[in-house]
């Protein structure tokens, strides 16, 4: 069994998986490290039918399908309608953002399919691409994964992501901090027992984390 660890940024997301003790991120089919965390609805001009693309293709769909491309879902997970930080964002937005009835979350529409997302479901498909490309590279089916989160998330932001990981498929190990993640691996590739103390900086896309070890 194969357990893959995936970070879910706010603006590209990446897999990985470790061999022979050696982190490796998994490159797509475009041969890149990362993908895009965007999400694009688009008609298929021959079937008529909605279709959902991800990644560089629906990067592509920035500027033509503004109102059907959802991108920054990871600032949303978790928050309520009035929340600051959705309140912040809104301005920033080309989709629709509207409160979630059933509960205190929120929904994403999607006019070209008059459908309603919510944020774990947007999140969802970014991660079963990961999902897909990592089993493309490995030959196998993957199930499992370790997903990494920003320091600053609480713990219903962690749920949301937990609960995204599970509509993909994916059973989560474990929830960790992306620096922390990032010192693991940098630990991996340090073969020395000398005790030192490191301050270790995530710069990412849409947050930026320190940790101390």
């Amino acid at each position: 069994m194969t357990v893959i660890g995936i970070d879910l940024g706010t603006t590209n997301s990446c897999v990985a998986v470790i061999r022979n003790n050696i982190p490796e991120i998994i490159k797509d089919a475009s041969g890149t490290n990362t993908i895009p965390s965007i999400i694009s609805f688009i008609k298929n001009d021959e079937t008529g039918e909605i279709e959902k693309t991800c990644g560089h293709s629906a990067y592509q769909q920035m500027l033509i399908n503004t109102e059907n491309t959802v991108y920054c879902v990871k600032r949303l997970m978790g928050s309520n309608f009035k929340s600051p930080v959705v309140s912040q964002l809104l301005p920033t937005l080309s989709y629709k953002i509207i409160p979630n009835e059933k509960n205190d979350g929120l929904l994403i529409h999607i006019p070209i399919s008059g459908k309603n997302y919510s944020t774990e479901e947007i999140s969802s498909f970014i991660l079963t691409e990961l999902k897909s490309i990592a089993e493309k590279y490995l030959g196998e089916t993957v199930s499992k994964a370790v997903i990494t989160v920003p320091a600053y998330f609480n713990n219903k932001q962690r749920q949301a992501t937990k609960d995204a990981a599970l509509i993909a498929g994916i059973d989560v190990l474990r929830i960790i901090n992306e620096p922390t993640a990032a010192a693991i691996a940098y630990g991996f590739m340090q073969a020395t027992n000398e005790e030192k103390l490191l301050a270790v900086f995530d710069f990412g896309g849409g947050t930026f984390d320190i940790t101390l070890m």
